[in-house]
């Protein structure tokens, strides 16, 4: 058995405290870069074992909770320390986060499955209401603040702020039920024979459990070193001259490395199913948790909340959902599908630095 998955995620997190303690140097920002590369496969590598003993769906659920759980933590931090001045956090994270997942994870996922098998599937059944609410949600949380009266442009009233968690945390509890319990069978993957991993023995419950809290600790490795990292990043942004919000992409994307590497695997694997549970999965547990956990700062602190996209980002929202309708209605997909959302995310990121 592999040793590194064990010592990795114990490394990162002693260079995390170290990178706290210390000023930080070019050394110092290389090696917190190598070990956030390093941490992000080993929590791939635990997500996979307690997903062997658990099975799927509950695998993938697992590690989207988790990373979903500490991004939370992470912008609800931010806004604490940050005041009103991070009003526009929550929303440009939760839109890059969507953005991400929907075009560059699940078009990353359809162009190399493709390559490598030509045609994959999965069910319907699963990913068609997992896409309708992840639609629903992101229209109550991103849009319709852009359209409201009640307050400023882009805002909600309490009220409004109130409605839209209950919304978003009870169609995301929905989902997770019908997911795990009342429809499992809609997100099971077909069984490959030819892979061995399927009929490769579970790990024992002990086994389980210490990759589960490797897998956390991995993951607040990640988030923590994304932190560190992120004045360097914001640096560099500023000495590009690119849009502020170039710096939450940036953050996001580092956050997301772990779904998005174990999608692609998946997706290489011939496991596209895993790869459409963890996409929409993520991107469901994103804004069905972010916004009651900011809605609820923001009242208990009496801090402002931006909300609504502008036009530009309405219009890609709006693409991305077309595109991905289509993309999950046949339950067949190829590379053409996938080139076709890494087309729009590049839109994305290159409109987000030429806007």
């Amino acid at each position: 058995m592999a040793r590194w998955p064990l010592f990795v995620p114990l490394g990162a997190a002693a260079l995390l405290g170290i990178a706290i303690l210390l000023p930080q140097s070019a050394l110092l920002t290389a090696a917190c870069a190598a070990a956030l590369v390093a941490a992000v496969l080993a929590a791939v590598h635990h997500a996979e074992v307690v997903a062997h003993r658990v099975g799927e769906p509950y695998g993938t659920l697992v590690l989207a909770l988790a990373v979903t759980v500490i991004e939370v933590a992470l912008i609800v931090s931010m806004m604490v320390a940050g005041g009103p001045d991070k009003a526009p956090l929550a929303r440009d994270t939760i839109f890059s986060a969507v953005m991400i997942i929907c075009n560059g994870v699940v078009g990353l996922c359809l162009l190399v499955g493709g390559l490598r098998h030509r045609e994959q599937s999965f069910r319907v059944e699963g990913a068609g209401p997992a896409f309708a609410a992840l639609v629903a949600l992101s229209t109550l949380s991103l849009v319709l603040p852009t359209f409201t009266t009640t307050t400023p442009r882009a805002t909600y009233s309490s009220s409004q702020l109130a409605f839209a968690a209950l919304a978003s945390l009870a169609l995301w509890g929905v989902f997770v039920f019908v997911q795990t319990i009342r429809h499992r069978d809609y997100f099971l993957p077909q069984v490959d024979p030819s892979n061995e991993s399927v009929h490769a023995p579970p790990p024992s419950n002990g086994q389980a459990l210490a990759s589960f809290a490797l897998l956390l600790l991995s993951l607040a490795s990640v988030v923590g070193l994304a932190k560190v990292l992120s004045p360097r990043i914001e640096a560099a942004v500023t000495a590009a001259s690119a849009p502020e919000a170039v710096i939450g992409i940036a953050i996001a994307m580092l956050v997301l490395l772990p779904e998005t590497w174990a999608a692609t695997r998946a997706a290489l694997e011939n496991r596209l199913q895993a790869s459409m549970n963890l996409a929409l999965g993520s991107a469901l547990a994103s804004i069905g948790l972010t916004i009651p956990a900011v809605v609820a700062v923001s009242l208990l602190f009496h801090l402002p909340l931006v909300l609504g996209v502008d036009g530009k980002d309405l219009i890609l929202m709006l693409l991305t959902f077309v595109v991905g309708a289509i993309t999950l209605g046949s339950g067949r997909t190829s590379m053409m599908q996938g080139a076709v959302h890494l087309v729009i995310f590049a839109a994305f990121l290159f409109l987000a630095l030429v806007p």
